[in-house]
């Protein structure tokens, strides 16, 4: 069996984790919106068990996290899920980027930052918006290979592997420390996802000295999960209660 798809015992305990967006300086707002999608599900199912409140891991975990069948609600993106992922979790909607700079309904892109070079608005339409050199001669910073939004669908606009064509790499493992590393020199550019810039930009000293001198192509955004050794019945109160907040049907699958 490919799929962890067994029924899970029912002694352990339910995780929810949200670990993609949630920087200390919006914990509370995040645990709000689990709040929100709890009190959502329950009035859907009466009776399915869903934990009060968030687990907080450390990045290093979340890894793990994303493979425990305990895990009944979490977020990740479509890179490590078209890499395998998918067998373990079962995508259950997709959040709306619209009213972020360069998102829209249910996709985003990723901002292309520099510490200096011109300022590229936003593209019209859906495709990609790079500098005509690409990465040639510059250090590109990433927070992890297998990120859509940071390596991915770079590779993918560009036609090549970004650091088969920049002068040198840098792996940060997060997005917030790829803003740091290019606004302290130890880079020159970084792809940043729509939402983690426009937090960036929020909490993040440094990114006020940084430009977007281009975006990649639209991708669908992160997807909310759970763990296909779920009870159906709890997914589906899941995925309710996100639809009724406005989040977007999800593919379920790596060929749907």
């Amino acid at each position: 069996m490919s799929r962890t798809d067994v029924p899970m015992p029912a002694s352990l305990p339910m995780l929810a984790c949200l670990p993609m967006y949630d920087w200390p300086e919006v914990q509370a707002e995040t645990a709000a919106h689990w709040d929100r999608v709890r009190a959502g599900a329950l009035a859907h199912t009466p009776g399915i068990d869903l934990p009060d409140t968030l687990i907080t891991p450390e990045w290093e975990a979340v890894a793990a996290l994303w493979h425990d069948p305990a895990l009944v609600f979490s977020q990740t993106c479509w890179g490590p899920l078209s890499l395998g992922l998918i067998d373990r979790l079962l995508p259950l909607a997709q959040p709306d980027y619209t009213g972020i700079a360069g998102g829209r309904d249910r996709f985003y892109r990723s901002a292309l930052i520099a510490r200096d070079g011109t300022a590229d608005p936003v593209p019209a339409t859906p495709s990609a918006s790079l500098p005509e050199a690409g990465l040639k001669g510059r250090v590109f910073a990433f927070n992890a290979y297998d990120s859509l939004s940071g390596y991915i669908g770079l590779a993918q606009d560009l036609g090549v592997d970004p650091c088969a064509q920049a002068l040198g790499c840098v792996e940060t493992g997060g997005h917030r420390a790829s803003v740091r590393a290019v606004a302290e020199g130890r880079a020159d550019l970084a792809a940043i996802d729509c939402r983690s810039w426009a937090l960036a930009q929020r909490y993040e000293p440094c990114a006020r000295r940084l430009t977007v001198i281009g975006w990649t192509s639209e991708r669908l955004g992160l997807p909310y999960v759970t763990s296909r050794a779920t009870d159906p019945r709890t997914a589906q109160a899941l995925r309710q209660s996100l639809i009724s907040m406005g989040c977007h049907p999800a593919p379920e699958g790596r060929d749907e």
